[in-house]
């Protein structure tokens, strides 16, 4: 039986949620499935993967085939490397120990950049909060200067008005 590793469709309108499944390929997509290996949830920044790695890459020794996407997420998490590796060892190329630094290795190296990227994305939102809040300040001040300008002159020009007039009347008269 042909087996594929790809992803089944949860969720509302507008906002999917995706099981990471491995089914039989005539199967239809959220139909029967043989097991669910993880979950993906595209809605957050970055995207949520949950993915049991041993599972994913048994699967994908036993001759699974990736859809696409599935493909790029077990890249993602490194099934993809640890095959390869894998592949490596099994014909003489280098030894497990070696293996498993390169894959140490990579794995430090992957998280080192997706915890840059979710700080990037923290600065960028505070960053962006506190232009929001400056630029409000300074809009609330430009709006407490006009308010102060409006009536400061009102109480101003009255009374000058009043002693203006008099004295016009008093050199005409």
């Amino acid at each position: 039986m042909a087996t594929k590793i790809r992803l089944q469709r949860h969720g509302k309108k507008g906002r999917p949620f995706y099981h990471v499944v491995v089914a039989d390929s005539r199967a239809p997509r959220d139909g029967k499935f043989i097991e669910r290996i993880g979950s993906y949830n595209p809605n957050t920044n970055p995207a949520t993967i949950v993915l049991d790695f041993e599972k994913a890459l048994d699967w994908m020794n036993k001759g699974a085939q990736p859809t696409d996407t599935a493909r790029a997420i077990l890249s993602y998490k490194g099934v993809l490397y640890k095959k390869h590796l894998q592949g490596g060892v099994k014909k003489g190329a280098f030894d497990e120990a070696a293996a498993e630094a390169k894959f140490a290795a990579w794995t430090e190296a992957n998280d080192a950049r997706i915890s840059g990227k979710k700080d990037g994305l923290a600065q960028t939102k505070a960053d962006a909060k506190n232009a929001a809040l400056a630029a409000e300040a300074k809009k609330k001040e430009e709006k407490a200067a006009a308010v102060a300008a409006k009536n400061a002159p009102v109480a101003e020009e009255t009374p000058a008005e009043e002693t203006e007039a008099p004295a016009s009347e008093e050199t005409e008269g």
